[in-house]
């Protein structure tokens, strides 16, 4: 059986499953020098907890998280003689180890508040939508139907794609989807894709944007149409966006 001692770090962290929890607290009770060594990790990780001048380098995270699916935080086994021997080495040692185990769990979030890259990877992650709505050269075109509906087209050149956002719009015709289309100069009007039947929604369109002149919605068979085969009801010229 491993020895109970070098569950102390693991302890300190919450890094124990319940069988090893109530095995090492019965232990815990009665051992001073694992008392000594899980209060200094308990403190060094509270301190460490605080910290957030030093950010972690890029790579940290990825490592980390691919070393999690085949390391698992238990103690190697050893030989009696080895244990022995790991037992006489000076407490220090022990301790360092154990603290810089600690520093990496700390780093990587385990029982600590904050986590550098968690904020980056949210602003990166961005959606396709919201990577067009957020772009800096973003040129937005607007248009109210009479029924009070809403629909708002924005294009940018940099990401080369187009967003619509509709409100209230109301269902098509039974039978008839609303199908979209980005005007390409040497092609006309290409389908940009099928709307949802759906009041309020955003929706990228497909193909390039950057190279369309306008956008339009118009109605069509169930399953949308090759070409346009009905009048507009709505118009996007990108040379008049704002």
């Amino acid at each position: 059986m491993s020895d109970i001692h070098a569950l102390s770090g693991a302890y300190a962290v919450d890094a124990v499953d319940d069988i090893e929890r109530a095995r090492f607290e019965k232990h815990l009770a009665v051992c001073a020098e694992c008392q000594a060594e899980v209060a200094s990790l308990r403190e060094a990780t509270g301190v460490l907890s605080e910290t957030t001048a030093a950010e972690p380098p890029a790579a940290l995270r990825d490592r980390v998280l691919a070393e999690i699916a085949t390391v698992r935080p238990l103690p190697p086994l050893t030989t009696p003689g080895a244990t022995q021997e790991a037992r006489r080495q000076p407490r220090r040692f022990r301790l360092v180890a154990l603290a810089a185990a600690a520093a990496v769990l700390a780093a990587v979030g385990v029982g600590v508040a904050t986590q550098p890259w968690a904020d980056e990877t949210s602003q990166t992650q961005l959606s396709a939508a919201d990577q067009v709505l957020k772009a800096p050269d973003a040129k937005r075109t607007s248009l109210d139907f009479d029924d009070g509906a809403k629909a708002t087209v924005v294009h940018s050149d940099s990401v080369g794609k187009a967003v619509i956002v509709t409100e209230k719009m109301p269902p098509p015709p039974k039978g008839m989807v609303y199908q979209l289309w980005l005007d390409q100069p040497a092609s006309g009007m290409v389908s940009a894709g099928l709307m949802p039947i759906e009041a309020d929604q955003t929706m990228v369109l497909e193909g390039d944007a950057a190279t369309a002149k306008a956008a339009g919605i118009t109605i069509e068979p169930a399953g949308g149409s090759d070409h346009p085969t009905s009048k507009p009801i709505a118009l996007f010229d990108f040379g008049e966006s704002a």
